[in-house]
């Protein structure tokens, strides 16, 4: 599939959706929903939640509304005026240029825009639907994200040992990612005693001594995956060992639940029944369980009352955890069955079997 092929079958969802909601002009200018729409391209330069070109889809048109600062990157390397973009470049200090534009281009004034403005309606949450479902060529990317972070996720993981701090595994790790041009989102790393603390561990100077986790979401192409791994210095007693495996019995139990058309709390329940059977209940209440993964750390955070279905094609990254141990990684859910986007390469591995069904799993890595 091409890039103007992938765009086409996105264009049709906006117009079919733009029918849907009675607006004559959709505009974009959140960082994901360029990525998406552009088949992965950047409008920012520094990340957050907007960028500095908006993306404007009408019935027949497309345009992309900017400043002169960022026009000719945007034909150069990001290929506007190839994907069909009329380009409109304003001076930096003509702060009403935007406006402008959007109202001669739309005259009804029915717009609708993926972030709370002036400009037009918010259509956020209607946007993020149009995301969920990926394409072919989105699959194909997805794919290879998912293996550049884990490599180097894993091999940054690899070379640590006692007396390295958490911030030297992020420093690897990012350095790792910016050599194959991807970022990071969020990157979180806890040795020790603050591992079993926090569930949200920003990396310090504190320096390993027997146990080590890292994790977090990584991206290229506007696509993000998340995965999680365990390093010991010391033995894995036989208690941890239990423990991890009832924590990825829970993370599968999660997955083989996550089926195109059902509801989003399937899952959901699923593994709240086996938090239930092994006595450990209130660890699901002291954290969430993941949910949805593509243009963002997470599309959603699924809880019992998050409406809607599962998507045919649609990145999940499950999170569940008991204190001192979590069992995260991205998978692809397809109709005939969902498939992992991350999974061990160098890190050891171990089986843990679902029914009828068997998956091989990151274990902790012993490196003493």
């Amino acid at each position: 599939m091409t890039r103007k092929e992938e765009l086409a079958i996105k264009l049709d969802r906006i117009r079919s959706m733009m029918l849907e909601l009675g607006v004559d002009g959709v505009y974009l200018k959140r960082q994901d929903d360029f990525a998406w729409l552009t088949c992965g391209g950047q409008n920012y330069l520094g990340w957050g939640e907007m960028g500095n070109c908006g993306l404007l889809v009408t019935q027949s048109e497309t345009h992309a509304v900017t400043n002169m600062i960022e026009k000719q990157r945007m034909v150069d390397e990001e290929g506007l005026e190839e994907m069909g973009f009329s380009i409109h470049a304003g001076i930096w200090y003509e702060n009403d240029f935007e406006r402008k534009t959007l109202a001669t281009l739309v005259p009804s004034g029915k717009i609708g825009v993926d972030f709370p403005s002036k400009l037009g309606t918010n259509i956020d949450g209607e946007i993020k639907k149009l995301r969920l479902s990926l394409t072919e060529s989105e699959i194909d990317r997805i794919r290879k994200v998912g293996y550049m972070a884990t490599l180097a996720l894993e091999e940054a993981a690899a070379s640590l040992r006692p007396g390295d701090t958490e911030l030297d595994a992020i420093r690897r790790i990012s350095g790792a990612l910016f050599d194959q041009g991807m970022e990071f989102t969020s990157l979180m790393c806890a040795a020790d005693e603050r591992l079993y603390k926090y569930r949200h561990a920003i990396p310090t100077g504190n320096r390993m001594k027997e146990r080590v986790q890292i994790g977090g979401n990584m991206r290229k192409w506007g696509l993000t995956i998340c995965l999680t791994r365990y390093v010991n210095f010391v033995p894995v007693t036989d208690e941890l060992r239990k423990q991890y495996r009832i924590n990825q019995e829970i993370d599968c139990t999660l997955m083989v639940n996550t089926i195109p058309g059902q509801p989003y709390a399937k899952p959901l329940l699923a593994a709240k029944a086996l938090y239930d059977k092994y006595g450990i209940s209130d660890e699901f209440l002291k954290h969430h369980q993941g949910g949805p993964i593509g243009y963002a750390n997470r599309d959603y955070r699924v809880d019992f009352d998050l409406g809607g279905t599962i998507q045919d094609n649609q990145a999940f990254c499950w999170n569940p955890s008991i204190t001192g141990t979590k069992s995260e990684d991205t998978i692809l859910v397809r109709k005939q069955g969902f498939e992992f986007i991350t999974r061990p390469i160098v890190f050891p591995s171990n089986t843990v079997t679902i029914g009828d069904k068997s998956f091989v799993r990151p274990d902790i890595w012993e490196k003493y």
